[in-house]
């Protein structure tokens, strides 16, 4: 059984034998325009990004390279479906409901409103799915050490409870195609607003992280010469960084973009460089998982995800749930 813990990104420490991937700075840049929506699109090691500004392909590199820079109000919304492809939306012979099952506790993800009714980004995905493949859609709550037994006793048929993707998850489950990663992001106070985050930035800098994690193995590994101060919980990391004990912080994306929109947060800090991705340390990202071998609703899944990508639905709920974007 997968442990609550496996699904964030600084769970484990994995294999150090990696390179480093920085989406925006390395990697196989490919320009397109999309003739529909005027907009520029970039593909980066296979994550589209997008940009409403109508501006030159190049100028459209130069924005990707440079997307922390950008206002702070300004928001990067993540696509990981190609906007030119147009898959075939699969037959569903003999499915007439979808069940997914998740959990109620991991807000803004997926949470009981003090109704007892479900929501979060993943609940409203969920039923945007169905909505796409114009079937009938339930979900239902467990505990999320349940989910992978209640999926493979049939009590439900998809789990959307941001399960992360990786090997150990894939040895029992089959997944979609993520519809989020899991990036890396330094943060720093508001006083060091031209602080960059490169390895030659951070010579000799004191970097704070959670101890034992995926994330102080990547600094280890691509920062070596970071003064690195390990923290037994993010939240220490957090106060050290405010205090100024700490130049920066080092951690999971997510969870530092919410607490940027916290009081505190809000009115200390800001992101400074990245996003970093890199599978081996962080995972594949988060996907909808299905029982081993099912093709039928892995494919369905896969092309309702990208049908509410080209649609803008994704984007909506993206910006609904995270007004302070993780990449």
């Amino acid at each position: 059984m997968l442990g609550r813990n496996s699904r964030r990104a600084g769970a484990a420490v994995l294999t150090r034998e990696t390179r480093l991937v920085l989406p925006v700075r390395q990697g196989l840049l490919q320009c397109r325009r999309s003739l529909i929506h005027e907009e520029i699109r970039v593909n980066v090691n296979g994550l589209y990004v997008k940009s409403g500004l109508r501006l030159g392909c190049f100028a459209a590199l130069l924005l990707a390279v440079s997307a922390p820079a950008l206002t702070e109000d300004a928001v990067f919304v993540p696509s990981f479906f190609d906007p030119q492809a147009r898959p075939v939306k699969p037959g569903l012979e003999g499915v007439r409901s979808l069940r997914f099952l998740t959990e109620d506790d991991y807000p803004p993800f997926h949470f009981a409103l003090p109704d007892g009714h479900l929501s979060g980004f993943d609940v409203d995905l969920a039923r945007a799915v169905c909505e796409e493949l114009a079937i009938s859609c339930t979900i239902q709550a467990r505990r999320f050490d349940t989910l992978i037994e209640a999926l493979n006793e049939d009590q439900g048929d998809a789990i959307i409870a941001a399960l992360r993707v990786d090997t150990t998850s894939r040895a029992k489950l089959d997944f979609s195609k993520p519809y989020y990663t899991l990036p890396a992001r330094f943060v720093s106070t508001i006083a060091l607003q031209h602080a960059s985050a490169t390895p030659e930035s951070l010579r000799g800098k004191a970097v704070g992280v959670q101890a034992h994690s995926a994330h102080e193995a990547y600094l280890e590994t691509f920062f070596p010469e970071t003064v690195r101060k390990p923290y037994e919980t993010q939240e220490l990391m957090r106060d050290a960084l405010i205090s100024g004990a700490i130049d920066m912080a080092f951690g999971d994306g997510i969870s530092l973009s919410l607490w940027l929109t916290s009081p505190s947060g809000q009115s200390c800090c800001r992101f400074r460089g990245g996003p970093f991705l890199d599978p081996n340390f962080f995972g594949e990202g988060v996907g909808i998982a299905v029982k081993k071998g099912n093709l039928q609703l892995r494919q369905a899944l896969d092309y309702a995800l990208a049908a509410l990508a080209h649609h803008g639905t994704y984007t909506t709920l993206y910006l609904k749930y995270f007004p302070v974007g993780f990449y």
